[in-house]
């Protein structure tokens, strides 16, 4: 639901923020403040900075580390920065105000370009859920499910940024690029992104191509898929613990241009609230039978054409575990692992093992492929990964949620075994042994963190995590001016 449309809420007591798919973030914001323009992004700051307060940064709340809120802050709502601006047909770049949520910026593409011959369009977004905010992309540095896609940064031109200051930054490549490199997977540490200059693809029809294979055989198929032009594709596993196919036997669904000769049918198979939640219900109370339900769904769709963009979106239907608990609270989490390519097939078989003896169920899971990212300064993709990623539940209570984290954790050391990563976005659970071995430079992150915003205006509950696992001292009383240099 979005927020009304003014810059302040005015409130006496504080407000309880969470977020949305975990519900394990419970936060009390002091103030949430929902910014118009820039101009209400500075008055914030400054407002902020007289009352002794902080700053922290939220788009649609989904993230599940923390990033988004902070005890005692105000809170920038960011998602009434929404405008689309420029659209350059020549290089395919679009100014967007970086609240902007996928489905309406797509929608405002295919507006802006209506009768065009060539359309211009996103690359990749998140999936499992469309309400997500670009600014939130930028921030944790995302990825789709592309089969030669570099994470987000790759499709980020350039950003403006507003400093603990109230000074606006452009960052790119070329200007301000150490900023550009730490703000991109800076998770809102670094000052607010108002608007991002994003780099378009040219709209396509794909057909999508489905077939049930293993593990085994996987590496051969996604070559050949590869090798006849697919562009996008990901494999989704079985969930079914108590079978030799859990985590082995999945849905490989892949898509390839076609010409666009005939119109897309409106009759295509989609799956809609009623069958997903269906679904989502079967993986709770019924995982025997749900991958052959799923199973039988994707490829009666084999041979469907969809368009590159909005095949990317999905259904989500917020508040969705409501409905499914029973005695107590509970919901998903999400865990996302990336090992090389050579040892896919090793780290799942032992992932298979550990998750069974856990007794954590895997509600959903998928593989995706993603290219080295070069560019960002805490990069996750530090090589060619394999991506798996794990929709675990759990309940919520000492005992449930000191399940997940033994069983995260394991996840982590399993992953760094087989020469792998994960990513920071989705908890806090790791040791900081695991974050150091698979973020080498964390520690140097946080020190630029505090070089950039010394009085620590910018924080978050994730932030203050980190802070105090490595020991980073509380802010300085006067903020040091940086050097042009230094910015650089």
């Amino acid at each position: 639901m979005h927020l009304p449309n003014h810059t302040y809420l005015q409130v006496t007591e504080p407000i309880h923020c969470n977020d949305t798919h975990s519900k394990l973030n419970p936060t009390d914001v002091s103030e949430i403040i929902v910014p118009q323009n820039e101009s209400d992004v500075v008055e914030a700051i400054i407002r902020a900075k007289n009352e002794g307060k902080q700053i922290s940064i939220c788009g649609s709340r989904h993230s599940m580390g923390g990033q988004q809120f902070g005890k005692g802050t105000f809170l920038l709502d960011m998602r009434s920065l929404d405008s689309v601006g420029s659209l350059d047909l020549q290089s395919g770049i679009v100014k967007v105000g970086a609240g902007i949520c996928w489905p309406a910026l797509i929608e405002a593409l295919l507006a802006r370009q209506k009768g065009n011959k060539s359309v211009w369009t996103i690359r990749q977004k998140q999936t499992g859920a469309d309400r997500l905010t670009l600014g939130g992309a930028l921030a944790s540095n995302i990825h789709g499910r592309g089969l030669h896609m570099k994470p987000f940064i790759d499709d980020v031109e350039s950003f403006r940024l507003i400093d603990s200051k109230g000074i606006t930054h452009c960052c790119s490549r070329e200007q301000n690029s150490k900023l550009f490199s730490l703000a991109i997977g800076g998770y809102g540490c670094f000052g607010v992104v108002t608007q991002v200059s994003l780099r378009l693809s040219l709209r396509t029809q794909l057909e999508r191509i489905v077939e049930v294979t293993t593990l085994d055989l996987l590496p051969s198929a996604v070559s050949e898929r590869i090798s006849k032009g697919c562009l996008y594709g990901d494999f989704q596993f079985s969930i079914d613990e108590t079978s030799e196919d859990f985590l082995w036997k999945g849905v490989l669904s892949s898509y390839r241009p076609v010409g666009e000769d005939s119109a897309i049918p409106e009759t295509n198979e989609s799956l809609g609230v009623l069958r997903w939640e269906k679904l989502v219900h079967m993986a709770h109370f019924d995982r025997q039978n749900v991958f052959s339900t799923y199973s039988d769904y994707y490829l009666s769709t084999h041979g469907n054409r969809y368009w590159s963009d909005t095949h990317q979106l999905g259904v989500y239907v917020d508040g969705y575990h409501e409905k499914l608990d029973r005695e107590c609270q509970a919901s998903e989490m999400i865990t996302e692992l990336y090992v090389p390519h050579e040892a896919l097939i090793s780290f799942m078989k032992n992932a298979a093992s550990l998750l069974r003896e856990s007794g954590l169920p895997v509600i959903y899971g998928t593989m995706r492929l993603i290219r080295k990212d070069s560019e960002s300064y805490l990069p996750w993709a530090k090589q060619d990964f394999a991506c798996v990623i794990f929709n675990l539940h759990l309940e919520h209570t000492d005992a449930g949620i000191a399940l997940a984290q033994q069983t995260f954790r394991a996840l982590i050391v399993l992953a760094l075994e087989h020469s792998g990563s994960y990513f920071l976005t989705y908890h806090r659970w790791a040791e900081k042994a695991q974050v150091e071995a698979a973020y080498p430079n964390f520690q140097d992150f946080l020190k630029e963190k505090i070089a950039y915003d010394p009085s620590q205006q910018f924080q978050s509950e994730w932030w203050r995590h980190y802070q105090k696992m490595f020991g980073i001292p509380e802010p300085e009383t006067e903020e040091r001016n940086l050097t042009a240099n230094e910015r650089q």
